[in-house]
């Protein structure tokens, strides 16, 4: 049921942000946030109104015109007062972004015609309209047709935005996010929130408020402006949370500068101290011939690295540039814990899936796992510290702030510790597991999405991996979450011992993080493989072929009434399946005169509901074949949907397929193939009769391939 808000929701969604800097954050602000807080709370409520429905804006650049709100009295008059007392100006202190961004596309291509043609411009997005227009107005000023009378900047935009940035922690969130939560579209974690700050001092807060401005403001700087920021005074950093805001910028200027100022780019990623910005660094100034430099900051990594990621990057790079090491650690890894697969080519949309099924034919269990699996069984085991214990800065917070800092464990370790020496036992840890499971289900959290199937794989785990393995990664997870949060194998298998596969189909590469990861994984005690695959066509493979009869074309409305299937394996059927469907609505009279289906045959026939289970069993691990697949797939599939169930099998459609094998045909249609290749149709347009007339097609299909082959 669609929720309504009050008429003045956002003045009291305003007051709640406001509150949040009363508390702890109250220390960190600026004189100027303040005064804006204690001359808004000075304000009567109709020109409080209007500021907060400025605030609301995107961009600084309002149009007056838009702001005749029913809900405010006298708004004009409003504005005129806010004008005078100095809340809102004329567009001489606006910047270009800001007054084009309020621009309606329509405008901005009215202004742009100023300029030159407008030809193809109409299909280009707002955002490289504004690009555009900026670059105009750089050169040649505006042009006099644009008339600024109604649009006004405001005044108070920078206290506004320090506050939004305290408030959320980065610079893109706005307060819409508070109707959000209250019309049920954002889910939140008041439940979770502490009178906590999100830096440590008001100078590490001023610096994180400069890096994370300069940083939004990047992409609109020219070259000359690029180089005025790189020889900015930069603010001291001290806390977790500032450095990540400063890296974050130095890394970015550094990247835009290498190809205007290079000597100015390194210099520049030189003082950044994140990974990627020191392995840019060292890859840089090898190529310049740094060579010495280059070897000693490497060798000062490998001695006393700060973290796995860069350690890894480090001892390759050292190998390969220093002792002539022909090959990379990805390489090595390739070469030395590789196994290869040949998978039916049909699975090439779906590689994961196509091994555990290969797998299942074959006896072995396999879960499909990547992050999923260790980032919930770290979720659920440390709930208690990292929803507990720790804290949210503010409800719309996703990541508490030992994450968000990457010190979990050294926050805490002897919780961390004492948990691990209790949960002595698989079994103690399994019922632990199931308890926060039970407890928590369903509440957010930024590890992992809840599902009915999220602890299948964390029991096969516990049941059949060595626990002193698990709490050996769950540690290196706790202490380094940062660079262990991705990068975790495809799946895990089962056939007497546990063991990780990362799947890479022809052409996938071996990600750096994948490559930490997996070290880390075999670190900790659990065989692990990179799994090739090779595309065939596998005899075992199974492939259902499947035809449909329904009450119409469109299947967010209509519904099946007959359902035919035919399984075969190496090209000989092994089984089928059909029925009638009861679609709950009358079959029309053209339907019921082509497909020979009507009302009265239907009536005591199971509904969808009821055969739902035989439907996704008989198509379990199987190619879903259909004559145009996508009309039959997206029926069932959408008969699942409303059965709030998922339904996905790789897909091959016979009239491609024909079309491929045998071209310049003059129809694909089922009944045109099936007349040129002689096939026997028993009763056209139902549904096992055209399932096993496509079935035979299919054959034809696969004879054909076999041809080119040999």
């Amino acid at each position: 049921m669609r929720k309504d808000l009050p008429p003045r929701y956002y003045l009291t969604h305003f007051y709640e942000f406001l509150h949040f800097f009363e508390g702890a954050s109250a220390t960190l602000l600026t004189d100027e946030a303040a005064r804006f807080i204690s001359n808004f709370k000075a304000l009567d409520e109709d020109k409080q109104c209007v500021v907060v429905r400025a605030a609301n804006r995107k961009y600084a650049v309002i149009d007056r015109r838009q702001f005749n709100y029913a809900e405010i009295t006298a708004p004009q008059q409003q504005i005129d007062w806010l004008i005078d007392n100095g809340w809102f100006g004329d567009l001489s202190s606006a910047s270009i972004s800001d007054i084009a961004g309020v621009l309606t596309k329509e405008a901005l291509l009215g202004l742009l015609g100023e300029y030159t043609s407008v030809s193809g411009l109409a299909s280009l997005t707002k955002p490289k309209l504004v690009t555009l227009l900026r670059n105009e107005v750089e050169q040649k000023g505006w042009p006099a047709s644009f008339s600024s009378d109604d649009y006004l900047v405001c005044l108070f935009d920078e206290a506004l935005r320090f506050l939004l940035f305290l408030y959320f922690g980065n610079t893109k969130s706005r307060l819409n996010q508070f109707s959000m939560r209250d019309l049920g579209v954002m889910r939140t974690r008041a439940d979770s929130v502490s009178d906590v700050a999100r830096f440590e001092t008001k100078e590490d807060t001023q610096a994180a408020w400069f890096y994370a401005n300069c940083y939004r403001q990047l992409n609109d700087l020219s070259d000359s402006e690029l180089e005025t920021l790189s020889r900015s005074d930069f603010p001291q950093t001290h806390g977790v949370s500032a450095c990540f805001y400063k890296d974050q910028l130095l890394y970015a200027l550094g990247l835009k500068l290498l190809g205007i100022a290079r000597s100015r780019a390194l210099e520049v990623l030189a003082r950044a101290q994140s990974d990627k910005a020191k392995e840019k660094w060292l890859r840089e100034s090898y190529k310049d011939g740094a060579t010495d430099e280059v070897k000693a900051a490497l060798e000062e990594i490998i001695d006393n690295p700060q973290s796995d990621t860069l350690l890894a990057f480090a001892e390759d790079f050292y190998a390969r540039k220093y002792h002539k090491k022909r090959t990379s650690a990805v390489t090595d890894m390739l070469r030395n814990a590789s196994r290869s697969l040949e998978i039916d080519v049909s699975q090439n949309q779906q590689v994961e899936r196509g091994v555990l099924a290969h797998y299942a034919r074959h006896g072995i269990t396999g879960w499909r796992t990547e992050n999923r699996l260790w980032r919930s069984l770290f979720g659920l085991l440390f709930w208690q510290q990292l929803y507990e214990e720790d804290t949210l800065v503010t409800e719309f917070d996703r990541r508490p702030l030992s994450l968000k800092q990457n010190n979990f464990y050294a926050k805490f370790e002897s919780s961390i510790e004492a948990l691990l020496s209790r949960l002595n036992s698989k079994e103690k840890l399994r019922l632990h597991i199931h308890k926060m499971a039970t407890q928590h289900y369903g509440k957010v959290n930024s590890l992992f999405m809840w599902s009915s199937h999220l602890l299948e794989p964390i029991d096969a785990l516990i049941c059949h991996g060595a626990l002193d393995a698990i709490y050996a990664l769950l540690r290196m997870m706790s202490k380094d979450f940062e660079n262990l949060r991705d990068g975790f194998p495809d799946v895990m298998v089962f056939d007497g011992t546990l063991r990780f596969e990362e799947i890479k189909a022809p052409g996938d590469q071996l990600r750096r993080n994948q490559l930490v990861t997996i070290q880390r994984l075999q670190q900790a005690g659990f065989p692990v493989a990179v799994t090739t695959v090779k595309w065939v066509r596998d005899p075992q493979q199974p492939y259902v072929v499947v035809d449909i009869e329904t009450t119409g074309g469109n299947n967010s409305y209509n519904r099946i009434t007959e359902i035919g299937m035919v399984k075969l394996i190496a090209g000989v059927e092994i089984d089928r399946f059909q029925t009638l469907i009861n679609p709950q609505r009358r079959i029309p009279a053209n339907i019921t005169r082509l497909t020979g289906i009507s009302d009265d045959m239907v009536q005591d026939a199971p509904i969808f509901a009821e055969i739902a289970d035989a439907v996704a069993q008989f198509t379990e691990d199987a190619v879903f074949v259909a004559h145009n697949v996508n009309f039959d797939y997206g029926f069932i599939k959408q008969e699942f949907a409303r059965l709030e169930r998922d339904f996905r099998r790789p897909k091959m459609c016979t009239v491609r397929e024909m079309r491929r094998t045998y071209p310049g045909l003059p129809s694909y249609s089922l009944a045109n193939l099936t007349r040129h290749f002689d096939i026997e149709m028993e009763q056209h347009h139902r549904a096992l009769s055209d399932a096993k007339a496509a079935a035979q097609l299919l054959t034809l299909v696969f004879a054909k391939d076999d041809e080119s082959v040999a």
